[in-house]
């Protein structure tokens, strides 16, 4: 099929190669010149494992293009997919600017060029629900005589695993009205369920929704495993062995009950806002979600108390090295990082800030300049480092020099934001150590040398 893809952020430069890679004759439409520049040169302009690989084989054989002409997408597309970005408005609803400037420009092109083939709009994009509507309002009006379904198709990507998500989908949720629409897109959409998974079709409202709701019920997940940890601290339960218990429960299961220092990136928090102001504009109060709010946006900082009492209320020149800036491993977003939060927290107290990151870094730089200081690996930061923060689980720090690290810092104090560390072996390599959830691991300071 001839697949045009606008927007070629996260969503859809995953989502155009996906379909270049089953067979698909894909444009993907940027008005960003530089980065259709870099695209059409294959450079990857995000950090996804796998993307790279999949973009240059397929613009390599002629099924993947990148424009910045709008209009020669629209021609092209059977199928126009928009993939635009639906950025937290100021009272925390989803800004639908991008997205019904595109609708009109759909709409205008139509009309203006008399196109009379059949196509869809797809909105790829997580929109509030009744966007589907809007959008064929929009283009209705601009083009009545305009053979147009608008389907809702919501993606379901986890950045770091976004390839392996698009190409083996636990499910596709497509939302129409339309017959016609539905079949096309099951058409589309067959080479990646072969192996059984379904195609959910429903009307467009309900899968509006169903993205929404599982963004939601995975960030109350975190919360609520977040506010065990905090109970576990107070009454001296491990909460590790509460995940395990409660997660070996089928009806519970293991997934998403981590705690930590809560979440963040490009859907979750900005998905159950979202939400929950849809709830308001309908007159239904979301009571749970604004309680997962709280809970995340205290969660954030939950260690900086924690390190205040260990360096008697004052962290002035107290040097933190960091380690994690991406709000999750295998990712270079720091949207919503919980790492940031931290590093805003901690300057404001006076610390001097070093930290490293895989990938993520450039991106630090260009948000925090040269408010911290940044290290070319995990440990030139610890370097006469009065204590680590662990902000991020990569797999890099899971298993580091311990007696090197010690040697590089101050004093062997840990912090740790993802509990990546067993506390026994914290304890047998003489760390103080700090998590989220479980016992804190003591060593007084006469002892430190003799470790």
């Amino acid at each position: 099929m001839k697949i045009t893809v606008i927007g070629t952020g996260y969503v859809g430069l995953v989502t155009g190669t996906g379909l270049a890679e089953a067979g698909n004759d894909v444009v993907c439409v940027d008005i960003n010149e530089e980065k259709v520049r870099k695209l059409n040169n294959g450079e990857i302009p995000i950090y996804e494992p796998g993307l790279d690989v999949l973009v240059d084989r397929n613009r390599r054989a002629g099924r993947l293009h990148f424009t910045t002409d709008t209009g020669k997408g629209i021609e092209h597309g059977e199928i126009i997919f928009l993939a635009l970005p639906t950025p937290e408005d100021e009272d925390g609803s989803a800004d639908l600017s991008y997205v019904k400037s595109v609708a009109e420009q759909i709409g205008d092109y139509l009309r203006e060029h008399d196109v009379k083939d059949y196509k869809i709009v797809v909105n790829k994009s997580t929109v509030p629900v009744g966007t589907a509507d809007e959008v064929r309002r929009i283009i209705r009006e601009k083009a009545p005589e305009a053979d147009v379904d608008v389907v809702s198709n919501p993606e379901f990507l986890r950045e770091g695993f976004a390839v392996d998500d698009f190409m083996k989908p636990e499910r596709v949720v497509i939302g129409t009205s339309s017959e016609r629409a539905a079949r096309k897109m099951e058409k589309l959409y067959q080479p990646f369920v072969r192996s059984g998974n379904p195609i959910l079709i429903m009307d467009e409202k309900s899968a509006e929704i169903t993205k929404y709701a599982a963004n939601a019920f995975l960030a109350m997940k975190i919360s609520f495993m977040n506010e065990i940890a905090n109970f576990c601290e107070r009454v001296g339960a491990d909460v590790d062995k509460v995940r395990i218990g409660m997660g070996t429960d089928s009806r519970i299961g293991m997934r998403f009950l981590f705690p930590g220092i809560g979440y963040g990136g490009s859907c979750f928090p900005k998905d159950v806002k979202a939400l929950y102001k849809t709830g308001q504009e309908y007159g239904y109060d979301f009571k749970i979600l604004k309680s997962v709010m709280e809970v995340n946006e205290r969660q954030r900082k939950a260690l900086v108390p924690k390190m205040l009492r260990f360096f008697d209320g004052d962290l002035k020149d107290k040097k933190i090295a960091v380690w994690g800036l991406s709000f999750k491993p295998e990712t270079d977003d720091i949207r919503e990082a919980p790492s940031l939060y931290i590093i805003e927290e901690l300057l404001k107290h006076g610390a001097q800030i070093t930290a490293y990151d895989p990938e993520a870094m450039e991106n630090v730089k260009r948000r925090l300049g040269d408010k911290i200081a940044y290290a070319s690996n995990p440990y030139e930061a610890l370097k006469d480092a009065d204590a680590l923060l662990i902000s991020t689980e990569w797999n890099a720090f899971r298993s580091p020099d311990f007696e090197r690290m010690k040697k590089l810092m101050k004093q062997p104090v840990v912090f740790d934001g993802r509990n990546i560390y067993d506390l026994d072996q914290m304890r047998k390599h003489g760390f103080v150590y700090y998590s989220i959830g479980r016992p804190q691991v003591n060593v007084t300071r006469k002892l430190w040398k003799e470790f």
